[in-house]
């Protein structure tokens, strides 16, 4: 439940997967993002915990997949990143699975706050820990969780549900890995189960 840290961090991503390609070792590019301020940020703790959040989220994308993030369109990009999102999260991942994915396969493409806390309140009865976290911090998490939403271009601005539009080279580096790893996406069910094949 970490990622209040901040949205989707698109550039700086892209940033740090190419200073990786380069370097080979996360804690070379740590110390290289805390030495140049490749991050462009005002305080070094800003940049040391904006940092070790991207490069957590990144070691979840496999080697073809990095390459893409480099290399890859704006929209490949973005669809990687909250990819690396729901890798990391264990609970964004079921939000976009139960939540997300559920509602834009039944037709139902508007997303609110009372969606969130539902969900949010029915991982509560089975993680206590989830009890413990204030009300601020809740109203946080769900305020970044939208707004990577709309980053990643899966939810418009009025948080109506966009269709994931795949390209082929990102099925195709995706392609292989778990099914989950597309259900995060809100696809079409017969689209998803071309994808697995």
């Amino acid at each position: 439940m970490s990622f209040t840290t901040g949205g989707l961090f698109h550039q700086e991503s892209v940033k740090i997967a190419a200073l990786y390609f380069e370097t080979g070792d996360w804690d070379k590019v740590r110390h290289e993002v805390m030495e140049k301020n490749i991050l462009q940020v005002r305080t070094l703790s800003s940049s040391k915990r904006i940092c070790r959040e991207i490069c957590f989220r990144l070691r979840t994308l496999h080697p073809s997949e990095l390459k893409l993030l480099i290399s890859g369109a704006s929209q490949e990009q973005a669809y990687l990143l909250w990819l690396a999102v729901c890798r990391h999260y264990r609970f964004i991942r079921d939000f976009a699975i139960e939540v997300i994915r559920e509602r834009f396969l039944t037709l139902r493409r508007d997303l609110n706050n009372e969606d969130y806390d539902a969900f949010f309140n029915a991982k509560a009865h089975w993680h206590q820990e989830l009890e413990k976290i204030t009300p601020a911090t809740h109203k946080k998490l769900r305020q970044v969780l939208f707004r990577i939403l709309r980053e990643a271009d899966l939810v418009a601005a009025d948080n109506t549900i966009n269709a994931a539009m795949l390209t082929p080279r990102l099925v195709n580096v995706i392609g292989g890995h778990a099914y989950q790893d597309f259900s995060v996406f809100p696809v079409a069910e017969s689209e998803l189960k071309e994808l697995v094949r």
